[in-house]
């Protein structure tokens, strides 16, 4: 009959704590197989990834090798034209300083660029940054008049 005080986890086994300094006839005696002197035999002594001792490190001898774009690249903030259509009128203007007013931009940005999901019914002005092909096509189809500003 199985109860709780009988289960066993079966699917691991525990392996036995490291006992150490229990004698020459152990493996683990005397220096408890932390070696001789130095460092690595001291309480405390943590290896440092890359470190050499004094010798110049692998990492800094070998050159460098190719270029990353990453820090020269634009991250725009992104509307769409169901927000737009949701929050502004006819006949305004839809520009970084009227979207940081209605709360769609904080902070610094390299831009505002216009996404096309959602439809757009209002007359408004537009002058971003950057416009995707679908919302290009939903504003010429519209008739709303838009800029891309630098």
């Amino acid at each position: 009959m199985i109860t709780l005080n009988t289960l066993k986890d079966s699917t691991r086994k525990r392996k036995p704590r490291k006992r150490v300094g229990r004698g020459i006839g152990s493996k683990h005696g005397k220096t408890c197989g932390r070696g001789e002197k130095g460092a690595g035999a001291r309480s405390g002594y943590k290896r440092r990834l890359g470190k050499e001792g004094g010798q110049m490190p692998l990492f800094m001898k070998l050159p460098l090798r190719g270029f990353s774009n990453a820090q020269f690249r634009r991250q725009f903030d992104v509307i769409n034209l169901d927000q737009i259509e949701a929050v502004f009128k006819d006949g305004e203007t839809v520009d970084e300083l009227s979207l940081r007013e209605r709360g769609f931009i904080s902070g610094r940005t390299h831009g505002i660029k216009l996404l096309g999901n959602g439809d757009l019914t209002k007359k408004v002005k537009i002058h971003v940054h950057a416009i995707s092909e679908s919302a290009r096509e939903k504003l010429t189809q519209a008739k709303v008049s838009f800029e891309i500003v630098k």
